[in-house]
């Protein structure tokens, strides 16, 4: 570098050789993606343009060299990754006892509701002509609560979980946004599933046994749903009204009796009626848990391609902090 400085002060700097004999360097060294910015500087013959360009693409090379310094060390931070997380998480849980009330009381609940037997579903048959065991069958044998089944209650809880309630489990705030978007989407395929069972109710199973009219119907009631947060009465009146009239034309169309003007009426109420907080097909969706429901309509709504009206997130899991 002296002799270089010597050179340059002096005015006997060759500066075209100098640049060949870097660029030659900067081919042996730089990465593949690399090689045709080199090559173009080859064609500058102004020797500040040059310059200027042996420089940024430098810049580059050194980009490239700590990402693949970064790529090469990575196995090595995330074998022990595991290890270490957790230690320095004990330790901060040794300083604050506390830290993990609310996460406590998350997981204690979901416990506490697989060992309680759930509440009889409303509108569905007596439990004795139903086949399986009975609510209190479940009670008197239950059924030993693995770590496994606790988790994935409690992350069940987690699709209702009102946003208004500060006590969110410490253990998942990071993965909380994410979390209420998974909550639209179980309460979109909730509402989805509680008009397909109402219409199912009216128009038999002759006219839903055929998938490619459960299928347009699913797709006519999904997008007719984009507003229902910000509008359900008005959501679910243009709903109504459109599912009315996809029954009574697929009625026609298998050549069955139309439903009377009583039925119509009452169909379109009840579908309206799916706006409401309350309303009793939503209870029993939420509420009730597929494998106990009486209604294998429900269970079927509520898994296989049914859903594929709803759009699944990529997995995640959750973050100890």
């Amino acid at each position: 570098m002296d002799f270089l400085k010597q050179q340059a002060d002096s005015g006997d700097l060759n500066v075209s050789y100098l640049s060949k004999y870097i660029l030659n360097m900067m081919v042996l060294l730089c990465a593949p993606v690399r090689d045709e910015a080199v090559q173009k500087l080859e064609n500058i013959s102004d020797p500040v343009r040059l310059l200027r360009g042996i420089f940024q693409v430098l810049g580059l090379m050194k980009m490239d060299m700590v990402n693949y310094t970064i790529q090469s060390l990575q196995p090595h931070p995330q074998e022990h990754s595991i290890q270490y997380e957790r230690a320095k998480f004990q330790e901060r849980l040794h300083k604050e006892p506390s830290l993990l009330n609310h996460t406590t009381k998350w997981l204690t609940q979901a416990a506490a509701d697989l060992t309680t037997p759930p509440p009889p579903c409303p509108d569905t048959p007596d439990s004795s002509s139903v086949a399986g065991p009975s609510p209190n069958d479940a009670a008197n044998n239950p059924e030993p609560l693995s770590p496994t089944m606790v988790l994935s209650q409690a992350f069940l809880n987690l699709l209702l979980w009102d946003p208004e309630n500060e006590d969110f489990p410490e253990t998942l705030l990071m993965d909380r946004t994410q979390l209420q978007e998974l909550e639209s989407q179980s309460h979109q395929l909730t509402i989805l599933a509680s008009v397909l069972l109402v219409a199912s109710s009216f128009s038999g199973s002759v006219l839903f046994g055929s998938l490619q009219f459960v299928d347009k119907l699913k797709r006519i009631t999904g997008s007719l749903m984009e507003e229902f947060h910000s509008r359900p009465e008005e959501a679910m009146l243009t709903v109504s009204e459109q599912v009315s009239q996809e029954i009574h034309q697929g009625l026609k169309n298998m050549g069955l009796a139309p439903l009377s003007s009583d039925s119509t009426a009452s169909l379109i109420g009840q579908l309206q009626n799916i706006a409401q907080k309350e309303n009793c097909v939503r209870s029993v969706i939420v509420s009730c848990p597929v494998h106990r429901s009486a209604d294998p309509s429900v269970s079927q709504m509520l898994s296989g391609s049914w859903c594929a009206a709803i759009p699944v997130r990529p997995s995640w899991r959750p973050y100890c902090h």
